[in-house]
């Protein structure tokens, strides 16, 4: 097991990626951990592309880039294509299925879920498909607790919409199969 584990989380201007970075950053701080978070973005305020990428690690991090990342969150095709080229080997890909896969991607390490649907449809509020994402992440890795998950949440909403963004993450968590997320959980070393 590394010690250090490196996510991205890609798509476009307006889908909250950096947001749900942010959140992964904050509950590995809650959980005792160190982490580095950083973000990229075009200079379009909504609709450009959008990057966000979260270091967590039980020790120091010395260097606070992520060059392999050991999962990715893609939420429109053009992010699909192009982050999956830098993957670190046996990396997860989490993906909206709404997105073709590409043919060279493990299919055993590609997680197709609905999560912009289900902001939409289940939750009722399409602007929080990143939340739905989150809960869905962390279902899959287990890197988090429920509560530390929800707290990194209410610490970046605004105030008022606890119940929402409460029924978003457990949306995300509903996506993932508990038996087929044995083979994604990490534990850091």
């Amino acid at each position: 097991m590394s010690n250090r584990y490196e996510m991205r989380f890609a798509g476009s201007g307006g889908q909250g990626v950096i947001l749900a970075s942010v959140i992964m950053a904050e509950a590995a701080v809650i959980a005792g951990l160190n982490t580095v978070q950083s973000q990229a973005y075009g200079p379009e305020a909504r609709g450009g592309v959008s990057k966000a990428e979260t270091v967590v690690s039980r020790e120091k991090i010395w260097y606070s880039k992520v060059t392999a990342p050991n999962f990715l969150l893609a939420l429109t095709q053009a992010s699909l294509n192009t982050y999956t080229k830098t993957l670190a080997e046996g990396a997860v890909v989490m993906m909206d299925d709404s997105l073709d896969c590409p043919d060279y991607l493990d299919r055993s390490r590609v997680i197709s879920i609905p999560i912009l649907r289900t902001a939409k449809e289940k939750v009722g509020k399409a602007f929080t498909a990143n939340i739905v994402a989150v809960g869905a992440i962390n279902a899959a890795l287990q890197l988090f607790t429920d509560e530390e998950l929800m707290e990194a949440v209410k610490r970046h909403i605004p105030a008022g919409t606890e119940e929402i963004n409460k029924t978003a993450l457990a949306a995300g968590k509903e996506l993932i199969d508990p038996a087929a997320a044995a083979a994604f959980v990490h534990r850091l070393g």
